[in-house]
């Protein structure tokens, strides 16, 4: 949960926001096939993720952290094959920095992007 204060009191914006902003962003972007868990995935996120029947995890293989109200993304996903993976990653940087401030006035520090897979 990031908690943030302004003028009129405070907000606090939980992760499981965060982390469908950030996977709607990513997955807009041209080449990714989708969200991919990461690797240190909890056990029940990884269960809920095998079960689940919708191919709309916008929140698989997102990590987003707060430091000092800076925000890193650990973002992991599958690309297709025969993209140029350089350009999808800046693409997706560029978008999801962009998306990210505009929807919560949150100073984005760092996305890392991880491709796990290739379809």
């Amino acid at each position: 949960m990031i908690k943030l204060e302004n003028p009129n009191g405070y907000i606090e914006i939980t992760n499981n926001y965060f982390a469908n902003l950030v996977g709607r962003a990513a997955q807009s972007c041209f080449g990714v096939t989708g969200m991919v868990s990461s690797p240190y995935q909890n056990l029940k996120s990884a269960i809920k993720d095998k079960i689940s029947r919708d191919n709309e995890n916008y929140d698989q293989g997102v990590s987003v952290k707060s430091i000092n109200g800076n925000l890193t993304i650990d973002l992991h996903i599958s690309v297709s094959y025969g993209v140029n993976i350089s350009a999808i990653v800046e693409s997706i940087v560029n978008k999801v920095r962009y998306t990210v401030e505009e929807a919560t006035d949150l100073k984005v520090s760092k996305v890392n992007v991880y491709i796990d897979a290739l379809n």
